[in-house]
């Protein structure tokens, strides 16, 4: 068995600051303009209701939108929002200033790439072939895949089957504390947080549970951990 890195995407690759409520403001500008009865503030206010009760990876939020406006699902306003959803967002899309060279970096290493994230199989696929990052990783296993969202155990333990390597040769890399670094610990694995910073409460926690992890403030700096 050989040693892995698995990485999670969404902030740890690239940033998703903001973009998200960009690309949908613009989405539900070009609907308004077209025929949607709603000013701005009660577009975005009802679409964040239908995201917020559906789940941001649910795919049909839109049709859900126009059926609540309108009684009935409009299909060219549905088209019109995801086409200007979708162009928005992935004009949008810019990789942290060090993430290719990291990545570089780790394979020089010895270590297998993969992926851990909690979403649609093909729209992670989408984020890194549109990044041009699907030849580093030999692995990409998502929530949809496990039937479960990190931290559960069986989303990790998929991921270190699939790969074919130890929990204890192996370290998972994300910005999320509760996701990423407790999901990964608590099935052996070592864990680096990436872009982010830990908390007290975190840090207690940690030295309570006699846990030790790596914090790298940007994700060039685990070029200097690995």
């Amino acid at each position: 068995m050989g040693k892995a890195v698995f990485f999670d995407i969404d902030d740890t690759l690239y940033d998703t600051s903001g973009f998200a409520k960009l690309a949908r403001k613009a989405a539900l500008s070009a609907m308004i303009d077209a025929g949607l009865p709603l000013s701005n503030e009660e577009a975005y206010s009802l679409l964040r209701s239908v995201i917020k009760e559906k789940g941001s990876n649910y795919n049909k939020h839109f049709n859900v939108l126009t059926q609540r406006v309108f009684g009935e699902e409009n299909p060219y306003l549905i088209a019109l929002g995801m086409i200007t959803y979708h162009n928005v967002k992935f004009a949008l899309l810019r990789l942290f200033p060090d993430t290719m060279s990291t990545l570089i970096h780790v394979k020089k290493q010895g270590y297998h790439l993969g992926v851990i994230s909690n979403g649609l199989v093909i729209k992670q696929w989408e984020k890194l072939i549109r990044l041009d990052l699907h030849h580093f990783f030999d692995a990409v296993v998502t929530s949809e895949e496990a039937g479960c969202e990190k931290p559960e155990p069986e989303i990790f333990n998929l991921a270190l089957r699939r790969m074919g390597c130890r929990a204890d040769k192996s370290l998972m890399i994300g910005n999320k504390f509760s996701e990423d670094i407790l999901g990964a610990l608590n099935v052996g694995m070592s864990a680096i947080l990436v872009n982010s910073r830990l908390t007290t409460e975190e840090e207690d926690y940690l030295r309570m549970k006699n846990l030790k992890i790596d914090v790298a403030s940007n994700i060039g700096l685990i070029q200097e951990i690995l």
